[in-house]
């Protein structure tokens, strides 16, 4: 009997960590089952093993464990399970065995509803849900618009070194290399909302969407519609190609060519800019509404918005919950409020040094593989990839995960009390030297993780002892 054969595409919506802890969890697994696998990987540096079309033609499943696009529709008529990527890290032997079993449904890409009755809404497949389709398309245009965000605001910082206004021409500060970081920071700040949503509508309508959403993030951009501006228009992009595309599809197929390059885009664009005419002001003053009311609320508050802040960031460490604080301290960020952001980072970093922690001071109390993961764990927390806390608390996350929300929500109330400003929604500790309070911010972060480290090591310490 022929071996099985199964290809794989992984992807998060940062590319750096869930991506490739999926494809070493679902290599394992293949090899425990004695399955050959082939996984493809959509991380920050773009595509690598990618499949080919005979890759996909041979294998005998598909197993999609994304959370943004990966060109699903390469699957179209193979047996497929599509799932968030943190099921192919924590349920891999189960995504595998579906495969072997061939309880895997036919992949069809225009929606779950095409799937019989009973195949729906089951955990074993992971549904293509109208809400999990939203989170992906969002989080394919987070993934693209990380980057420029990254990049952009540490430019920024490093032009404040040589002074607060070093780069203004005017002032006696002036100094014309700031000047340079400055502009060249601000330019990637600029294209942050084109981006967002360009690569929103290319995940909802692939290579089409992406210059009609280009022109409605610019619109929004210009508008001053900011990061809400441009989600909206990015599905509205989308929506619109799939409309056209709708509109056209009993065309002759010699008119292929016509309709990609000449009739989406200019009616794409028009479209685009007759809808976000009307909605850029409305959009405009809910951007302005959010940014002061979570201003005012920071300075008001922030005991509470960092119990909020803590609580979400480490209740799935980079799941669905995480994102919503982090893609809001990324939008904050772009406005110019390096506060917040301070707060959300300092809450991610938090769950790996727990662990890192919790395995040095109760060392006796952990077992030789999981003090090796505590060791790897420094460098994850450090470098704020939230993920390596997942091993950990999934042994027993009813206990872990709420351990967690207490050492991370200590880490963001101290970080708002403290006043911390972080130009860059990633890096972790490598962005210290352009923080604004970087003592502070390391202080606050390795009280969070000693508290939820001592509570962590007690909780193991007792079970230890009973056993």
């Amino acid at each position: 009997m022929s071996k099985i054969k199964i290809v794989a595409a992984t992807g998060c919506p940062t590319g750096i960590a869930h991506t490739f802890m999926a494809e070493a969890a679902l290599k394992k697994a293949a090899e425990k089952l004695g399955v050959d696998i082939k996984v493809e990987t959509h991380g920050q540096v773009g595509v690598e093993n990618a499949l080919t079309e005979k890759d996909i033609q041979e294998a005998d499943g598909v197993i999609i464990a994304a959370d943004k696009d990966v060109n699903a529709d390469r699957f179209i008529g193979k047996p497929a399970l599509d799932v968030p990527v943190a099921k192919g890290i924590k349920d891999p032997e189960k995504l595998i065995q579906a495969i072997i079993d061939r309880k895997a449904p036919i992949y069809k890409a225009e929606s779950a509803a095409n799937l019989p009755a009973e195949e729906e809404n089951t955990e074993e497949q992971g549904t293509n849900s109208i809400g999990r389709q939203i989170y992906k398309h969002l989080m394919n245009g987070v993934s693209h618009m990380l980057p420029f965000v990254v990049g952009g605001g540490v430019l920024i910082a490093l032009s404040f070194l040589f002074g607060i206004h070093s780069a203004n021409p005017e002032h006696e500060s002036y100094n014309q290399f700031a000047e340079l970081l400055n502009k060249t920071g601000g330019l990637g700040f600029q294209l942050m909302v084109p981006v967002l949503a360009a690569y929103i509508a290319e995940s909802m309508a692939r290579r089409p969407g992406l210059v009609v959403g280009f022109i409605g993030g610019m619109i929004a951009h210009t508008g001053g519609a900011g990061f809400l501006g441009g989600i909206v228009a990015g599905f509205l992009a989308g929506f619109i190609i799939y409309l056209l595309q709708k509109a056209f599809s009993k065309l002759p197929k010699s008119l292929e060519g016509l309709k990609a390059i000449f009739l989406y885009p200019v009616l794409g664009i028009f479209f685009i800019g007759i809808i976000m005419f009307f909605l850029v002001e409305p959009m405009t003053a809910i951007n302005e509404g959010l940014k002061n009311f979570l201003a005012d609320f920071q300075g008001a508050n922030p005991v509470v918005l960092g119990i909020i802040v803590g609580c979400m960031s480490a209740f799935d460490m980079g799941g669905p919950v995480n994102k919503a604080a982090y893609v809001t301290g990324t939008a904050l960020l772009a406005e110019g409020n390096m506060y917040f952001m301070a707060g959300v980072s300092a809450a991610c970093i938090t769950p790996p040094l727990v662990f890192a922690f919790a395995t040095v001071i109760f060392k006796k109390y952990f077992d030789k593989q999981e003090r090796n993961a505590g060791l790897v764990n420094f460098i994850l927390g450090s470098t704020h990839i939230t993920e390596g806390a997942i091993p950990f608390a999934a042994k027993n996350p009813l206990v872990a995960i709420p351990i967690l929300m207490v050492a991370s929500s200590v880490s963001a109330v101290l970080t708002y009390m403290f006043g911390v400003q972080v130009p860059a929604p990633h890096g972790g500790f490598l962005v210290l030297p352009v923080v604004t309070g970087a003592f502070q911010w390391v202080l606050a972060i390795l009280v969070g993780s000693l508290i939820g480290a001592v509570l962590y090591g007690i909780y193991r310490k007792n079970a230890y002892q009973k056993k």
